[in-house]
């Protein structure tokens, strides 16, 4: 999955996650199995009626119309989905990230057949791994480009700190903070050592230590690191 950030015009950075050549695949497949399904039950409806020629051929002009507009539709009424890119947590949007208008969806959609249809989808995946923003010809000219809304949780997000096997633990009292207690805990504390902010991880401690009801032990910097190696060593053991 590869990263590509926008400048917009009010100078804000955005930071795009694409979706993967891997997950664009498996979502088309997806929404290609739902397509096939669709077919094999009208098939079958029309065996069963036993419409006459001309009936029968008035018949698929109008049930063929769902899936030959299956992408524009989804997409345009279902923010830049389709079930299948619903399944793998895809969906269309505009380079800065906004939803893109009609007009870019119907833009995609029409060249699907130089895309996808063409070369059995060959012409798509060269594109997309080329551009490096997730854009096979139709996102080009539509200015839209395909992401992935899956989390990517950093090990520094998480309330997870490396502790040697034989640890040994120091305030018990840390079990009175929840998963996500912890979390703040620590990304405060990050982000003050980060940037230099000692007054900040003064009052952390002294507000953790309250909480806890101990007296620290340690200065207030290796007090909260203190706490946050002992929350994973009674949580995480």
């Amino acid at each position: 999955m590869d990263n590509f950030q926008i400048e917009t015009a009010q100078n804000v950075s955005i930071q795009q996650n694409t979706a993967g050549i891997g997950e664009r695949i498996l979502a088309y497949l997806v929404d290609l199995l739902i397509i096939i399904a669709y077919f094999i039950v009208v098939i079958l409806i029309v065996a069963a009626l036993d419409l006459g020629m001309a009936d029968e051929w008035a018949f698929w002009m109008v049930i063929g119309l769902p899936p030959f507009l299956y992408y524009l539709l989804w997409e345009t009424f279902w923010d830049g989905r389709t079930p299948g890119k619903a399944t793998m947590k895809i969906r269309v949007v505009r380079l800065d990230g906004s939803r893109p208008a009609f007009s870019g969806y119907l833009i995609r959609w029409l060249l699907r057949l130089i895309d996808i249809t063409l070369a059995s989808g060959g012409i798509a995946v060269v594109a997309i791994l080329f551009k490096g923003t997730g854009q096979r010809l139709g996102d080009m000219a539509a200015g839209t480009t395909v992401i992935s809304e899956k989390q990517k949780v950093k090990f520094h997000q998480t309330i997870l700190v490396d502790i040697p096997d034989d640890y040994k633990p120091l305030y018990p009292q840390v079990t009175v903070f929840d998963d996500s207690e912890m979390r703040k805990i620590k990304g405060i504390y990050q982000d003050a050592k980060r940037n230099g902010n000692h007054n900040v991880i003064l009052q952390l401690s002294n507000k953790v230590s309250s909480i806890m009801q101990v007296t620290p032990q340690e200065k207030p910097i290796q007090f909260i690191s203190k706490v946050l190696e002992d929350y994973n060593y009674y949580t995480q053991k």
